[in-house]
């Protein structure tokens, strides 16, 4: 740490490149040198990143001008990680639920494990962000049911965007959804505007999946004021995919469980995807998640700037419009729920949009973007080191609407450093961990 005082006004002080006048406060720096230093793009080599005692980032220099009290550390500094999609509500279901079962029947899990009482959800909602935070994450892109995570999030120690989550398949039940998610989005910002909570974090209305969603549904939502991110799951099984395309398969057996009439229903012929995007028509960056069964005809369907109708229930997409599109890979949880993963190489040829998840405790064993980033590489030997943490800081950052504060060593950022130590050449392994520095 290194304090700066009494510069004259011409004064320069070395390797920092700016001047100080003999009136300017008290400074405090922290310099940092490590094996490598990942900037949120690219490796950076023999070089000291320099930000004040806060954490906010006031420059690289090179290691010959860094002067004294250089902090060094064996390892790779990082910027802090992003999770793109968690379900922090869902922390006290941790180990409750089978593993491997498949998406029917863990989700007929969750709906009838979730209900504990709230000292009990609250304390595990704690340990979770706690977890969060000593495995070097900074922001969340959290899943919500209902408010329970306030409380938690106002402390300040995380940055959230809180996805208000509704599903309704019935048409009949659209209104009423909608209306009870409005009533916890205002619950949020009520939060927000109280002098004596903290922030907890910006809202939108989300659409739970294209299978618990009806056309009615994912229109409100799209009309709905300020929604600006949505996030939905899309395609996570073989069977939501057959359902659109034919009406058959493993979801009927859902349906059936959970006594919801689907008489209504008629298949679209398409994909999952190709089904719920055109409903989505001002714009809204949409983040993905897990995409286990996306082909590359719904990529391509995906960039078309014009979405053109694909009948009656879809809506005409506004001459040039696309959304900005990213995929998020939650491959622990993945694993958890149905021992499949999606086709990342597949993924990454149709752009450089990836972002990375946990889920919940419900579907995974913590909540850890560097376990996420080690399960990738493991799974997809040839995808390097530089390219899943872009994925984890800065385009994480990005897709979540934080990229001027987050997800990059850029000057006038707070993006919070982490250390991963334990790699071998630019790989991580088994012993692979991670450190919060600041």
């Amino acid at each position: 740490m290194q304090t700066v005082v009494n510069w004259s006004d011409e004064d320069v002080r070395p390797g920092m490149g700016g001047k100080f006048t003999l009136y300017q406060p008290i400074i405090l720096y922290r310099k940092f040198l490590a094996d490598t230093i990942f900037d949120g793009y690219k490796f950076r080599q023999s070089q000291v990143l320099i930000t004040t005692d806060t954490g906010v980032i006031v420059e690289f220099v090179d290691e010959k001008e860094a002067g004294e009290d250089v902090a060094r550390m064996d390892g790779i500094l990082c910027p802090g990680f992003i999770n793109a999609h968690c379900h922090l509500e869902l922390s006290h279901m941790k180990g409750l639920i089978q593993k491997q079962t498949g998406l029917v029947d863990f989700v007929k899990a969750v709906v009838n494990e979730r209900h504990f009482g709230e000292d009990e959800i609250a304390a595990a909602i704690e340990a979770a962000e706690n977890e969060m935070w000593q495995n070097g994450i900074v922001a969340v892109g959290d899943i919500c049911n209902n408010g329970l995570t306030i409380p938690q999030k106002s402390k300040g120690r995380l940055q959230y965007h809180n996805f208000i989550e509704t599903a309704g398949f019935p048409p009949t039940v659209a209104e009423s959804r909608f209306a009870k998610a409005k009533t916890i989005v205002n619950q949020y910002r009520s939060a927000n505007n109280d002098k004596q909570t903290g922030f907890c974090g910006r809202t939108t209305i989300n659409p739970h999946a294209a299978y618990s969603v009806s056309p009615q549904l994912f229109t409100l939502i799209n009309e709905f004021p300020e929604n600006d991110i949505l996030t939905i799951h899309n395609q996570e099984t073989g069977a939501e995919n057959e359902f659109f395309k034919t009406g058959t398969g493993d979801l009927l057996r859902m349906y059936q469980q959970m006594g919801i009439d689907i008489s209504f229903f008629e298949p679209s012929g398409r994909s999952s995807l190709q089904t719920w995007l055109p409903y989505f028509t001002k714009g809204q960056t949409l983040i993905l998640v897990h995409n286990v069964c996306t082909t590359e005809e719904d990529l391509v369907f995906a960039k078309l700037p014009i979405r053109r109708s694909l009948g009656d229930t879809h809506p005409q997409a506004p001459e040039g419009s696309s959304s900005p599109i990213f995929i998020c890979l939650c491959v622990n949880a993945n694993l958890y729920i149905s021992n499949s993963l999606p086709d990342v190489p597949m993924l990454m040829k149709h752009g450089d949009n990836l972002v990375i998840g946990t889920d919940s405790l419900a579907s995974n064993d913590q909540l850890s973007i560097l376990a996420e980033l080690k399960t990738i590489q493991q799974q997809f030997n040839d995808i390097d080191l530089a390219t899943i943490l872009q994925w984890a800081t800065s385009n994480g950052a990005r897709a979540l609407h934080m990229h001027n504060s987050l997800g990059s060593f850029e000057k006038g950022k707070q993006p919070g450093v982490v250390l991963i130590s334990g790699t071998d050449r630019l790989r991580l392994n088994n012993m692979s961990s991670v450190t919060r520095v600041v």
